[in-house]
């Protein structure tokens, strides 16, 4: 369905993205009795990163009751860890039973949102055309644009080469020599599984993580049977779960040195996989637990004891047309290389496209410095809502609590502008400052500053951009409500009415 420039369609509301901060903010304004809305989307189907990672053994690291929306139990997941296709599955399902699928525009990319102030709403470019709408709510995950390394003469590579968010499934890696740059979330999960297939495997590691056994197993039928007839039994198991989770604050914010514990998880775990003292040697890391992301694997130690793995520490100066050359100048030859190098998630990626009235671009206002009320709004750029925003990512529990925390915030302004007719809401720019160096405060002294390491969660400056310093239910109560004080609000003005004018 293209849109018509010359007049564009006008919505309430419109989304972007259709992951589970997409699809979760659609259904609460469905719910809530707003139809007149649109999600963007550019792929030809829901699922956001769940339907872009297909890699060998892709899973959640959050177990599956958490890792849900809390409107949209499923009793039926399978495993305490669900596997990609089924989390996959699950957004699909919410989708059609929420009745979202009629607002989605498939294959609209958003090149460009930019703040009419005349018209006193959004005007959204996309790669199918224009439309306008009065709020917009980014659900633009923070793992949707892979991040790909600066290492010279890798596009000069005569081999297959393919980031692991875009997996090559046409590639056979049986008896290839691959090489696997980088030892994040993502490898740990994949490299167990080509390693048997593969001729032999050079894993370039530059940071070891930190690695603790994954309880993972099948749910038994009898635990199916009383979540879907029980459902309080499933409460039960979400908030176990919950309040596990939460005790880890307590070593990241608290007091870093209860990580040693963790540490000391890690260590046994890896020498009872890992025999060779020179590769345990390798694999252990020289920072506190909790600075970098904590990883949960049964299978990785063990993969990388095996005959047709080497691990390489020493860092790579440059890639030649069938090999990797690292700094020390060995050269190893390669047809295949995989880039398990992550994401650009610090520096929000879906800020390039969002412009305020001047046309400054949100990712330029910020520098590598994001920064938002609550996480969710920002000054200058006025009826904006980041789910997924500056400091709401988790350190030790399911993001998607912290999206619905947004999304509850969310709702709560829509509610307040349709009961009192205002048509504009922007953040005061020092209600924004207050909140934001109250946040940084709060991240003095954390795991995350403190524990020596350079992660992404950290700009130039040092500052944690990306991650909320606290319990998840402080964040929760600051989200519970909308705080007008800290917005200029302006009045409906006689302005043309949506098809429905119904309330958000």
């Amino acid at each position: 369905m293209r849109e018509d420039e010359s007049t564009p369609r006008h919505y309430r509301v419109a989304i972007i993205g259709t992951g589970f901060a997409g699809l979760g903010m659609a259904a609460r304004l469905k719910r809530d009795g707003l139809d007149d809305l649109v999600l963007l989307e550019r792929a030809n189907d829901v699922g956001g990163t769940w339907r872009d990672n297909t890699y060998p053994g892709a899973a959640c690291d959050v177990p599956s009751h958490l890792y849900s929306l809390s409107f949209r139990r499923n009793p039926g997941w399978s495993r305490s860890f669900s596997g990609q296709p089924e989390i996959w599955r699950y957004l699909r399902k919410t989708a059609e039973d929420e009745d979202i699928l009629g607002h989605i525009r498939f294959g609209h990319e958003v090149r460009s949102c930019r703040w009419d102030r005349d018209g006193n709403r959004w005007r959204i470019d996309t790669s199918q055309g224009t439309i306008t709408a009065q709020f917009l709510v980014s659900g633009a995950g923070a793992l949707c644009e892979p991040s790909l390394p600066d290492i010279p003469g890798l596009p000069e590579f005569q081999g297959t080469v393919f980031h692991s968010a875009r997996w090559n499934h046409d590639h056979d890696l049986t008896g290839r020599n691959v090489a696997v740059i980088g030892t994040g979330a993502s490898s740990i999960q994949f490299v167990p599984q080509i390693q048997p297939q593969v001729g032999h495997l050079h894993l370039f590691q530059r940071t070891p993580p930190w690695i603790i056994p994954r309880h993972d197993r099948d749910i038994t039928r009898v635990e199916k049977w009383a979540y879907r007839n029980l459902p309080f039994t499933q409460t039960l198991a979400r908030r176990s779960i919950y309040w596990g989770r939460e005790n880890y604050i307590f070593g990241f914010v608290k007091n870093p040195k209860l990580m040693k514990g963790v540490e000391a998880i890690s260590r046994a775990h890896m020498k009872r996989h890992v025999k060779d003292p020179e590769l345990r040697a390798k694999l252990t890391p020289d920072y506190r637990a909790g600075c970098k992301r904590i990883l949960l694997s049964n299978d990785y130690y063990p993969s990388l004891t095996r005959p047709n793995v080497s691990v390489v520490t020493d860092g790579i100066s440059e890639v030649r047309e069938k090999s990797v050359v690292t700094r020390d100048g060995t050269e190893r030859e390669v047809d295949t290389i995989i880039l398990g190098t992550g994401f650009h998630v610090s520096d929000i990626p879906i800020a390039a496209q969002i412009h305020d009235a001047e046309g400054v671009p949100l990712a330029q206002r910020w520098g590598d410095d994001p920064q938002a009320l609550r996480g969710t709004t920002v000054a200058g750029y006025p009826n904006l809502f980041l789910l997924a925003g500056p400091n709401t990512g988790p350190g030790h529990t399911s993001h998607v609590f912290f999206i619905e925390s947004q999304i509850n915030y969310t709702m709560a302004a829509l509610r307040y502008a349709c009961r009192n007719r205002l048509d504009r809401l922007d953040p005061r720019p020092e209600a924004q400052d207050a909140y934001v160096r109250r946040v940084q405060r709060k991240t003095r002294g954390t795991v995350w500053v403190a524990g020596g390491c350079d992660s992404w969660y950290l700009n130039s400056k040092g500052n944690n951009v990306a991650l909320w310093p606290g319990f998840s239910w402080e964040f929760a109560l600051q989200t519970r409500k909308f705080d007008p004080h800290n917005y200029h609000l302006r009045k409906e003005t006689p302005v043309r009415r949506t098809p429905t004018g119904a309330a958000a």
